[in-house]
């Protein structure tokens, strides 16, 4: 359960670790999704029956890809860094404010 937010009391929070684990997959993801696409893109129209995909473009599609999904990543990440706050804890983003603070852990029990 989320804390509530420091500036507005609202509960409608988003974790902001798990929500930069997506947000960097799905980067990666279309990243190479993209770079796959521009690496195999015609230049000029296709008929239908050479519209198949040719295994001699398996390598450029491949390499399109991962240099595709790294770019991602790095976009991802660096606008996720814009967004955390500094100092240590758990980030959280207000959806009713846009307020970005972090929650410290609370410490751990004495054992007794």
């Amino acid at each position: 359960m989320p804390p509530p937010c420091k500036r507005c009391v609202a509960t409608r929070l988003i974790n902001l670790d798990t929500a930069q684990r997506i947000g960097v997959v799905g980067g990666g993801l279309v990243g190479g999704a993209i770079g796959a696409l521009r690496a195999t893109a015609a230049t000029q129209t296709l008929s239908l029956a050479t519209a198949r995909f040719p295994l001699a473009k398996l390598p450029a599609a491949l390499i399109g890809a991962v240099t595709g999904g790294q770019s991602g990543v790095r976009i991802t990440t660096s606008l996720f860094m814009q967004w955390l706050p500094p100092g240590s804890g758990t980030p959280w983003l207000c959806l009713a404010c846009g307020h970005t603070f972090r929650e410290s852990h609370p410490p751990l029990a004495a054992a007794n």
